[in-house]
């Protein structure tokens, strides 16, 4: 699997959103709790993370999630879009 971080195109990125929007929905239909899917999906992220990137960079990548979460951004991009 090849993964050029710098050839993702919006397209791609919401492509890969509208699939995983569609995988969070089948779920939710299964009774999966909220907190099961997001574990897993984010295990899932991780993985595929780690099978492309150093540990250094995934650090780099959940610092910033944290950071967000932190300043209250998280929140603000949920509200926005209703969710």
């Amino acid at each position: 699997m090849s993964d050029d971080h710098d050839n993702e195109s919006p397209a791609h990125l919401s492509h890969a959103g509208a699939v995983v929007d569609k995988a969070i929905e089948y779920m939710m239909g299964q009774n999966l709790s909220s907190l099961a899917i997001a574990s897993a999906l984010l295990g899932g992220s991780m993985a595929l993370l780690a099978r492309s990137m150093s540990d250094d960079a995934i650090i780099g990548i959940l610092t910033n999630a944290i950071g967000s979460v932190r300043t209250g951004e998280l929140r603000e991009h949920q509200d926005h879009n209703g969710h």
